[in-house]
């Protein structure tokens, strides 16, 4: 996964100067996370990486120029403020 993290943070940081490195990495591998989890919830069947990267990318055109202004109600997320 590295090379596709790594490709969505560049992504990531592209869209969003406010966030530095280690901020936009987060972002990408708790973006990742969520959908497959949420995924596997629902009881869906795993349709591989491809379509988790797809998803992140969308989500990061969507909402990535705002992530910075995030503020988080879980502590779970605290560090990506």
């Amino acid at each position: 996964m590295g090379p596709v993290f790594e490709r969505l943070t560049d992504q990531l940081m592209i869209l969003n100067s406010e966030l530095g490195a280690e901020q936009a990495r987060s972002w990408v591998e708790h973006l990742w996370e969520d959908f497959e989890t949420t995924r596997a919830k629902s009881g869906r069947s795993y349709k591989g990486p491809e379509v988790t990267e797809t998803i992140v990318q969308k989500w990061l055109e969507q909402y990535g120029p705002h992530l910075h202004r995030y503020e988080p109600t879980n502590s779970r997320f605290s560090n990506l403020s």
